[in-house]
């Protein structure tokens, strides 16, 4: 945006002027933040879907890892169990599926624990209105 030079007000200048002015001030004022307001959007959605595609990717390369890791541990576990690669892929699977267990449970006990409910609320906009009432009658 461009500076705007300082207006000059001329002491003659009537109310209905000034409301006028104050009016049109107002108007240039809300299509500015409203201009602003679209860009900011515009901008976060970019970075949105910028850090969308590398997530994506991420995933997807965090994938391909996992499966070699697998891969690489069921042959190693295998060879040392005398070429036996059955014992690998059991001791692999069950390796991660005690990984998978953890994780889920972590998971789920951020679900557990108890969030702000409403009547935690309510009991605090009560003592709000108490306290504001006391600062009332002093």
């Amino acid at each position: 945006m461009t500076a705007r030079p300082k207006p000059v007000i001329d002491p003659e200048t009537g109310i209905p002027d000034l409301i006028r002015s104050l009016t049109d001030d107002s108007k240039r004022l809300v299509s500015d933040e409203v201009r602003l307001a679209k860009l900011e959007a515009k901008d976060s959605l970019h970075h949105a879907a910028r850090g969308g595609i590398w997530l994506a990717l991420a995933l997807g390369v965090t994938i391909v890892m996992v499966v070699a890791l697998t891969v690489f541990l069921v042959t190693l576990i295998g060879r040392l169990g005398n070429g036996h690669m059955w014992i690998g892929a059991m001791i692999t699977g069950i390796l991660e599926l005690a990984v998978g267990g953890w994780l889920l449970k972590r998971g789920l006990s951020s679900y557990a624990e108890p969030s702000y409910t409403l009547a935690e609320t309510r009991e605090a906009l009560t003592d709000t209105a108490h306290w504001a009432n006391g600062v009332r009658q002093r």
